[in-house]
């Protein structure tokens, strides 16, 4: 991340920083959050010399109601400057392993808890609430599961075994490079097939490894082939007919590089934002095609139609 990045209008100035979420959020045109009017004709924005009005205020003849860009989203009521929300949104989408909220507070002069709080704000703006079935006929879908935290031997609660670890189901389709990560309370064959069957078309054909939790879903779709891994590097990572769980289990590094190196610690209370974060990076990452820039800019499109006071995050 460079100084010049900074440079562009929308870190610098307020107006030009409502301009651009403006854009981002409603491309066709303002729509009112309060009735969903989107005709032009009945919306106006208040504008005067004297200023005496909010900036960027707009005005809805359909149910004479008044709103700006941030009302109805995640940045609803913040008295975070716009600027310093592009600044941060910019900030977690520049690298794969994340950022944290102490440097988001010294780059950004605010408080460290006005940084973790709109780091929570721009996860839960990265989270997707409609997502549509993975995979589909003649592509295949790689799932696997991890266990992360409680990993310390010199912490007091540290107790070996996955049993007292965060357990974590991710998807991914190699077609489009998407992923989709998920924390459960614990990794059996129940929660894993719950995850499969809503979130992956049973057409598509299942990758796995040979663990005994894929072992009666992989029945239900078009096909279930396993990766022998074996142990101590005996094993194989890409089966005799092309199958592999490589996709999800470079995802999984990355998650844990991030994880470990940038965050430190997290509770398995604000796991799934986590993972949120490290999916929403993943699947729009630059080997796919999208910059910085639109990755930012996806983000922040991301914010309508969800809240996130404080109250929830504690």
């Amino acid at each position: 991340m460079t100084k010049a990045v900074f440079q562009d209008p929308i870190f610098q100035d307020e107006n030009k920083a409502r301009e651009a979420l403006e854009a981002v959020r409603w491309p066709d045109g303002a729509v009112c959050p309060h009735c969903g009017n989107s005709d032009q004709e009945k919306l106006a924005k208040v504008e005067g010399v004297k200023q005496s009005h909010r900036p960027g205020l707009w005005y809805c003849n359909e149910c004479k109601g008044q709103f700006t860009v941030t009302v109805g989203t995640v940045f609803e009521r913040s008295k975070v400057p716009l600027t310093k929300w592009w600044m941060a949104a910019h900030m977690i989408n520049s690298g794969k392993n994340g950022v944290s909220a102490h440097e988001i507070h010294r780059a950004l002069g605010v408080t460290y808890k006005t940084a973790w709080f709109m780091m929570h704000r721009l996860r839960e703006a990265m989270t997707d609430l409609a997502p549509t079935p993975m995979g589909g006929s003649g592509k295949s879908i790689q799932a696997d599961e991890t266990y992360i935290g409680n990993s310390s031997k010199r912490a007091k609660g540290y107790k070996k075994g996955h049993s007292h670890k965060n357990s974590v189901v991710a998807l991914v389709d190699p077609s489009t490079g998407k992923a989709r990560a998920f924390h459960v309370k614990r990794a059996n064959a129940e929660t894993v097939r719950e995850i499969l069957v809503t979130n992956a078309h049973r057409s598509s054909e299942l990758h796995t490894d040979e663990s005994r939790l894929y072992t009666k879903v992989g029945a239900e779709f078009a096909g279930h082939k396993t990766v022998n891994h074996g142990w101590n590097g005996r094993g194989e990572y890409v089966g005799k007919d092309g199958q592999t769980t490589n996709n999800a289990e470079n995802f999984f590094g990355v998650f844990k590089r991030g994880m470990r190196g940038t965050y430190i610690f997290c509770s398995e209370q604000h796991l799934k934002r986590y993972l949120a974060e490290f999916s929403f990076r993943y699947s729009n990452r630059a080997g796919l095609g999208v910059t910085d820039g639109e990755r930012t800019a996806l983000t922040l499109k991301g914010i309508e139609g969800k809240r996130l006071t404080y109250r929830p995050t504690n």
